[in-house]
């Protein structure tokens, strides 16, 4: 896992951003996947308040040289809804609704 910043003028108009690339052979992208839906498939509430307290997230840290290549920057992957509260971050600010509205034909 990597970032990679970018930029382009576009009539003289300066505009960056970053992109995240995740990159894997068969068997790391397998891996990435077990943990994604171990991190979706998990009740939250079922884990003992010693290891996950109320109000804390599930979360795995993926280290360079360990679980990803060496190339790697250290990636922390979890779930956003917190144990009991069910709450998000405070920064979270989720994605626009795209959703095409429904017309009804003339």
């Amino acid at each position: 896992m990597k970032v990679i910043e970018n930029e382009d003028d576009f009539d003289g108009e300066i505009t960056k951003w970053n992109e995240i690339l995740i990159h894997g052979d068969s068997e790391g992208l397998k891996s990435l996947a077990k943990q994604l839906v171990y991190l979706a498939e998990l009740d939250q509430e079922d884990v003992d308040d010693k290891y996950l307290p109320i109000g804390s997230r599930e979360h795995l840290h993926l280290r360079p040289s360990l679980e990803l290549s060496k190339s790697s920057i250290e990636t922390i992957i979890g779930r956003l809804d917190s144990k009991g509260k069910k709450e998000f971050p405070s920064n979270y600010i989720p994605k626009d609704d795209f959703k095409k509205k429904k017309t009804t034909p003339n």
